[in-house]
């Protein structure tokens, strides 16, 4: 239902057709000033555009707000995610998913600068984007009032929105005129691409579709060798090169698509209750995940280990679901933190042909002990006599089950 009372709103505006037929319905729908909010996460594109069109559409320069997030990004939402080892259902690395709550924040922080009382996006209403959003606005601002045109408008069709465009002399595009045969999102971790010809989960993705990798076929028959050094869970250099977070993971970024690494097709549970397909392209998140994982395996204690492995699944679902701002994901995020205090040293990789390889780590702060797990000859402090109290002690109630089982004749 439109809110009248609503003067002014701050829209996430990316320039392309969707989000500039959302800032004129916005102008003719709430009769509301409207200002605009374009993030550079590193997706690639020249932001440029976005503001000029804006300015074509009757936005005072004053409400055109461009800002370059990429080390933000990388820095406060990437890395504390990786930190986790978080993966939603075991494979996707929430390149989408991590992005919003930033997006989200700074469209609070900007509607606060700018005294506006409502907030817009242009997810639809079948996705997951639209909760994400939503969930950090009334978080961060309990009484704004969140615009979702894609639940009040009656344009249900792409003739009906590039109609609505022609009417209101909306530059379109010539390659948005046709029917387009899936939709991308991307940001430096990655790029997702869904619906039209990748709805159908039986047929391959075409190749065409791919844009962060080449082919695993097409990759050199030599293999790439690469390090990377940690600090507190953080990678901090490649090859002994130290680099800020987002030129670090633009770098892997190349190194992956070079070697034909990071492609994902899934078939994902989204929060709204359907399932979707999509084809995700990490390729510098996916050498990053095995690179973590590997330091964590001589820095980490098994227990710590394990229990991050316990409640990472519940981690990375409250990021899907769009609950970064709560206050469970942040008591998560403080006992992820704590266990990477001495996950440090460097991990080497073989990149070759779609897959990464660990081939080497080492840290100041290493668990492992060669004397304790050599078959030679080594220091005594591992006695192998000492496994038999251990096997029978950890036997016992096993025992005792099975003594049951023979009385019971079972």
């Amino acid at each position: 239902m439109t809110d009248k009372s609503v003067k002014k709103v701050v829209l996430a505006y990316s320039g392309g057709l969707d989000t500039s037929i959302i800032l004129k319905w916005l102008q003719i729908t709430y009769n509301c000033e409207v200002v605009t909010f374009t993030a550079d996460l590193g997706q690639g594109e020249e932001l440029g555009p976005a503001r000029d069109k804006a300015l074509l559409l009757g936005i005072k320069p004053e409400n055109i707000f461009i800002e370059d997030l990429r080390e933000e990004f990388v820095r406060d939402y990437v890395f504390p995610m990786f930190r986790a080892n978080a993966a939603y259902e075991g494979v996707y690395l929430l390149g989408t998913s991590i992005a919003r709550p930033l997006i989200g924040k700074k469209l609070i922080e900007i509607a606060e600068k700018v005294g506006a009382d409502a907030v817009s996006h242009g997810a639809t209403g079948k996705g997951n984007d639209q909760v994400r959003f939503e969930l950090t606005a009334y978080a961060l601002k309990p009484d704004v009032v969140v615009i979702a045109p894609w639940r009040e408008w009656d344009l249900r069709s792409r003739e009906q929105l590039i109609a609505f465009a022609e009417q209101h002399q909306i530059p379109i595009a010539k390659d948005k005129r046709g029917e387009a045969p899936f939709s991308v999102d991307a940001n430096l971790l990655h790029a997702s691409s869904e619906g039209k010809v990748l709805e159908d989960p039986a047929q391959e993705v075409p190749d065409y579709v791919y844009s962060r990798t080449i082919s695993p076929e097409e990759a050199p028959d030599k293999p790439t060798y690469i390090t990377v050094d940690f600090e507190t869970g953080d990678a901090t250099a490649i090859d002994g090169v130290k680099l800020s977070p987002a030129t670090l993971l633009a770098k892997l970024n190349d190194l992956g698509r070079d070697n034909g690494i990071g492609r994902l097709d899934l078939v994902e549970n989204r929060f709204v209750g359907m399932k979707s397909r999509g084809m995700y392209e990490t390729p510098g998140g996916t050498i990053l995940a095995v690179a973590h994982r590997a330091i964590e395996s001589i820095t980490l204690d098994r227990g710590a280990a394990h229990l991050k492995d316990q409640i990472m699944p519940q981690y990375a679902e409250l990021i899907y679901n769009g609950f970064w701002f709560s206050p469970e994901r942040e008591m998560l995020q403080a006992l992820i933190d704590k266990s990477q205090e001495f996950v440090a040293g460097q991990v080497r990789l073989k990149l070759y042909k779609g897959g990464v390889h660990v081939v080497g780590r080492s840290s100041p702060y290493s668990l492992y002990d060669q004397d304790l797990v050599t078959f030679e000859e080594g220091a005594v402090a591992y006695d192998h006599r000492d496994a038999a109290g251990f096997i029978k002690l950890n036997a016992l109630r096993l025992r005792t089950l099975g003594q049951r089982k023979k009385k019971l004749g079972l």
